[in-house]
């Protein structure tokens, strides 16, 4: 392709520079734009085609997010923090239990118990997140208010049992498929050789199926980061600082929460977000 259609944009950070090549009638408005809505400023300007511009620190690393406030602050580290340790805690609860089920009904259930869970499992798979939020909102935030004794119950933790529950049905059908798409041989030769059943199923079928069970974990990552509904109705949805039973807002559900009455800079910093 011809290098004249292309122009390099660069932000700079500290003593580092990070190339982006766009295509030169898409970078010159975007920079532009860019620059008049606040969130970046421009250092210097090398030539026509090359633009540097700032690291936005306040909007990244800003503890405050007044979008309405006489005088809006845009910073967006109470999100990203909420969405890191609420897609942690998630993992975290629901990966072993994900894991644990899927190697039993692989190996262990016997075919009526089986039958049961899958079904059960199919069922959470396509229940809607508002129906998960709506169970969380009329049982687990009174139950948390009450075992833990707090003023509300609509918290980070609350969050991360819902995503734990919500990223489950992945983790278990995926894992299934691929615990079930060992070769039986493999678990015959460990057997003959004197392993337990146990040994067999955690030694030599679960490292067969690695890449499979990787790929659950990684869909229920996705799940769980990209939910906005049943975290909105349980987490409270205050920007604060993430606390385990406090409320809390996580990125996705400040995007879905403000995006229909925004407009000009705070609308600009949401589709930043």
């Amino acid at each position: 392709k011809s290098p004249s259609r292309y122009v390099a944009s660069f932000c700079r950070i500290k003593n580092w520079q990070v190339p982006l090549f766009l295509s030169v009638p898409r970078a010159m408005p975007m920079a532009l734009r860019v620059m008049e809505s606040g969130l970046l400023k421009p250092l210097e300007v090398n030539s026509p085609s090359t633009v540097v511009l700032a690291l936005p620190v306040p909007f990244l690393f800003g503890q405050t997010w007044a979008s309405t406030a006489a005088e809006p602050q845009y910073g967006i580290l109470p999100f990203i923090l909420t969405s890191v340790y609420g897609t942690a805690g998630a993992i975290v609860l629901g990966v072993p239990i994900g894991f644990l089920t899927a190697v039993y009904l692989a190996k262990v259930a016997p075919p009526r118990i089986r039958g049961v869970m899958s079904a059960a499992v199919s069922l959470l798979a396509g229940i809607p997140s508002v129906v998960y939020g709506l169970v969380g909102m009329l049982v687990l935030v009174p139950g948390i208010r009450k075992v833990f004794h707090l003023a509300d119950g609509a918290s980070l933790f609350a969050a991360i049992v819902v995503l734990a529950i919500m990223i489950l049905p992945s983790i278990i059908k995926v894992s299934v498929t691929a615990l079930e798409a060992v070769p039986p041989e493999y678990e015959d030769a460990s057997l003959a050789l004197g392993a337990t059943p146990v040994e067999t199923y955690f030694k030599v079928s679960v490292p067969a199926a690695r890449s499979g069970i990787a790929a659950a974990v990684v869909l229920g990552v996705g799940r769980a980061i990209g939910e906005a509904m049943a975290v909105m109705m349980v987490s409270g949805n205050v920007p604060n600082m993430p606390g385990l039973f406090q409320s809390v807002r996580f990125l996705t559900t400040a995007v879905a929460s403000e995006m229909s009455y925004s407009g000009g800079l705070q609308r600009q910093a949401l589709f930043s977000i």
